[in-house]
């Protein structure tokens, strides 16, 4: 089983491309090299192949990402399901990861993160987790993205650590993730990894 993230930028038209593209392209470059493992396409859309487990992780992160900026949004689709043809390109492989993820990403009109996988119980029940999530992270300043994004690309960093990096105190490292939902996110990723590692 493989995971597939089609995503696009919202509202990509308000900032020039030079200024979220380094954004994009560095979160995805986490993940692996293009075009195998991703690609940007159409000017504005992407799409990323990661392991099922690590799915939701790098949505968050590249919408962490693309959130620094004011203006703009990532929505990010998740199909999970079988790669039966790899191309050189990761926009012209196909297989039931890419249809449920081309599917979800159809569907998003009010939302901005939805997963389809062949489990519909399992999709019902982390879609409906992802809606509360998004509570926060649609709330998320640029500052709260950029530290958000910080914790979770360096878990073992502990907050003393943190406020070194953004040259801030603890306090308001501690206050910028309790914005942000930093406890909570985690906790989703968590249990998002538990279900998928039992598929």
């Amino acid at each position: 089983m493989t995971s597939i993230i089609t995503g696009d930028i919202i509202n990509s038209r308000s900032l020039e491309p030079n200024e979220w593209m380094p954004a994009l392209k560095g979160a995805l470059t986490l993940y692996g090299g293009t075009p195998q493992q991703w690609e940007i396409y159409r000017g504005d859309s992407f799409q990323l192949e990661t392991p099922p487990d690590t799915a939701l992780e790098a949505a968050i992160l590249i919408k962490a990402s693309i959130k620094q900026l004011k203006k703009i949004d990532a929505r990010l689709a998740i199909g999970l399901g079988e790669k039966s043809y790899t191309a050189n390109k990761i926009t012209e492989s196909n297989g039931t990861a890419f249809i449920n993820s081309g599917k979800c990403f159809e569907q998003l009109k009010k939302t901005t993160l939805a997963i389809q996988s062949p489990f519909s119980q399992l999709d019902q029940t982390l879609n409906i987790m992802f809606d509360l999530a998004l509570l926060s992270m649609n709330n998320w300043t640029p500052t709260s993205a950029r530290l958000l994004k910080a914790a979770l690309e360096h878990p073992n960093m502990n907050q003393i650590e943190l406020a070194d990096m953004f040259d801030t105190t603890q306090g308001n490292i501690s206050q910028g993730l309790k914005r942000a939902g930093h406890d909570e996110i985690v906790k989703l990723i968590n249990y998002y990894k538990s279900q998928i590692t039992q598929l």
